[in-house]
């Protein structure tokens, strides 16, 4: 099993600037990528960014050139840094690792993050 905490959310105004942290303990091998997502009242659960096993990263276009994801600590840390962030980025954030074998997935219990204009 892999516990995930995410933590680093909170209210921000139009512009700011968050960094999420999503903290990784328990039998943490064979992850071949982690990932961010984001859930706004009334809408489906989104990808926002992923990072695979080897580094290589990808990000929404909607967060493009303002978001970034990265891991550190042999994946037991996983950050998304939010800049120049908009009231449409308001959401409940989530981190998820995916194991290869034994196949699975794991889910944090999510962050809020409110921008105000």
């Amino acid at each position: 099993q892999v516990q995930l905490v995410e933590s680093g959310g909170g209210l921000v105004q139009t512009g700011g600037s968050l960094r999420l942290s999503c903290a990784a303990s328990g039998r943490i091998f064979n992850i071949i990528s982690m990932a961010w997502y984001r859930q706004a009242p009334g809408n489906e659960r989104e990808l926002v960014a992923t990072i695979s096993s080897g580094g290589s990263t990808t990000h929404a276009d909607s967060v493009k050139g303002r978001f970034a994801i990265s891991e550190d600590n042999a994946k037991r840390m996983l950050y998304l840094q939010m800049n120049n962030l908009k009231a449409e980025d308001t959401a409940v954030y989530y981190c998820k690792y995916t194991r290869s074998y034994p196949p699975n997935s794991y889910w944090g219990q999510g962050t809020q993050v409110t921008v105000s204009s």
